[in-house]
């Protein structure tokens, strides 16, 4: 079954989509298989709720000037 990003659409909009956790997805390809699982789930996410490199593009405050070369001795 090959699945489009229009069918995949259609089945969030219409509510029926199955979306899981990336840590699941090996448990479910071990229950039904590559093609079973393909067929079955539509969505994998990853569930990331820290910052990420690209949200320097969107929340971007600027950076610290580097403090001067040796301001700070030890010893």
């Amino acid at each position: 079954m090959e699945k489009t990003i229009e069918l995949i659409n259609t089945r969030i909009r219409d509510g029926n989509a199955r979306a899981v956790r990336a840590d699941q997805m090996p448990d479910i390809v071990d229950e039904l298989g590559v093609k079973g699982a393909l067929r079955e789930v539509d969505v994998v996410t990853t569930g990331t709720f820290g910052a990420m490199c690209s949200s320097g593009a969107f929340f971007n405050f600027g950076h610290s000037d580097p403090p001067p070369y040796g301001w700070r001795r030890y010893g």
